[in-house]
């Protein structure tokens, strides 16, 4: 296993002064994938204040000095360093009441939470695997390390880190930790909104999301539980093969591994089973599930905690994601005023996904139309269009020097907008301030 030269030389300086020192946790679990770790942690016998005498002169930052951990930042890279230890109990399911600082590394790798991420480390790349992590990683699968209820009970937010190590990986979860999972999941509930959003987040990028949330709903439902009436909802209509959960998996399975595109589709059918009305010949139909999905997608981001710019860029996805696409350049900038560029062509994948993901459209016609909306889209950009107040020839100062005062300055450069954007005037300023006086005497 290769080792960066700071971590080997973070192990050796610990070493030269009588402590032993590893790399630890999913450093040796990624690299032993052929995976770039995102960073590199360490674990040593090495009390903390025997920690700062060895790094004396470095810079340092004291994480978490009462929990063993010392960061230590070399050319702006920070590598935390913690001592060996055992977790005490876990009164609020979350994080020990105590730590208990140990001088052997495998009594610190039973404390973790599964195989694959109790592996360790030393400076010349041997691997100390008490707890079979390498087979795991060989079988591909997700196993607790000693039992899995006593793991989950200790902290819950391990159980959705399970389904998101599955998910991310595409690994298969070992028996008995999937037992563990569907008897504790109510446990979730004492986890923070910000913490489920990062692993949720995750899971549902991974490459293997679809196996992960077809074989475990009650979760996902649990998390949130607006989805919980799509899971087995027959659509009962024509133009949909699958339920509203199986169509919503694969509508996520159809777009960009992309944190906003994923929460969308998993989304944006979520008001369909509230809706519904059917007809005389036993249809279902749905008219307005949109807005109303909007609706709820809003709710389920505020409680997860979602930034406000990702949650208004959701809904708002959400709400359009069955808007009439077309490559006539009028309705192009009229899509390019409402959503901009960026969510535009994200509603162009949106839409080919959804299609696709009824399981009664033909796929190849749906993304040659997706090549079609994208090229005809690069046609009318390469021609600097105006299809924002901004690109107008005319400003608010020349409406009011021509006597518009207040709100009727804006709603003038709007309908000014909307006619470049239709055509029917050039965007020049002559041309502009004669149709607005042409506008205002029709008004007069």
């Amino acid at each position: 296993m290769q080792i960066p030269e700071e971590v080997k030389d973070l192990i050796s300086c610990l070493r030269s002064a009588g402590y032993s020192a590893y790399a630890v946790g999913g450093c040796v679990r990624d690299s032993l994938l052929g995976r770039t770790p995102g960073d590199w942690d360490l674990c040593t016998s090495a009390l903390p204040e025997e920690m700062k005498t060895v790094f004396a002169g470095e810079h340092l930052v004291e994480t978490g000095l009462r929990h063993g951990t010392l960061t230590v930042v070399r050319n702006h890279v920070p590598y935390e360093v913690t001592t060996y230890r055992i977790d005490g109990t876990y009164t609020d399911h979350r994080h020990p009441d105590s730590v208990s600082f140990v001088d052997r590394i495998d009594l610190d790798l039973s404390r973790r939470d599964f195989t694959i991420n109790a592996m360790a480390c030393d400076d010349l790349g041997r691997i100390l695997d008490p707890f079979e992590g390498r087979a795991d990683l060989g079988r591909r699968l997700i196993r607790c390390v000693g039992e899995p209820e006593q793991r989950f009970e200790e902290d819950a937010l391990r159980i959705l880190r399970a389904l998101r190590f599955a998910s991310v990986l595409d690994f298969e979860i070992e028996g008995e930790t999937e037992r563990a999972i569907r008897t504790l999941y109510p446990t979730l509930e004492r986890v923070a909104a910000e913490r489920i959003r990062t692993e949720l987040m995750k899971l549902i990028c991974g490459a293997g999301m679809g196996r992960i949330l077809r074989g475990y709903p009650e979760v996902i439902t649990f998390l949130i539980p607006c989805l919980k009436p799509a899971v087995g909802y027959d659509q009962q209509n024509p133009h949909h093969r699958y339920t509203v959960w199986e169509h919503t998996i694969r509508a996520m399975e159809g777009v960009p591994q992309d944190p906003a595109l994923r929460m969308t589709m998993l989304l944006h059918d979520s008001g369909k089973p509230y809706v519904r009305t059917t007809d005389g010949q036993g249809i279902g139909h749905y008219a307005g599930h949109q807005a109303f999905s909007a609706r709820m997608a809003a709710e389920v981001l505020e409680k997860l905690r979602f930034d406000r710019a990702q949650s208004e860029r959701i809904v708002r996805l959400v709400e359009a994601h069955d808007i009439p696409l077309s490559t006539e350049k009028r309705l192009l900038l009229r899509r390019l005023n409402k959503y901009g560029e960026e969510d535009l062509r994200a509603l162009f994948v949106i839409h080919c996904a959804d299609r696709i993901a009824t399981g009664t459209r033909n796929p190849e016609h749906a993304r040659a139309h997706l090549e079609e909306l994208n090229r005809a889209l690069d046609s009318v950009l390469a021609e600097r269009p105006c299809y924002t107040l901004k690109d107008l020839k005319i400003n608010g100062r020349d409406l009011l020097d021509r006597g518009l005062r207040g709100r009727e300055i804006g709603e003038m450069l709007e309908i000014l907008l909307g006619r470049v954007m239709d055509g029917r005037i050039d965007n020049t300023r002559e041309a502009l301030l004669k149709e607005a006086d042409r506008e205002r005497g029709k008004e007069t």
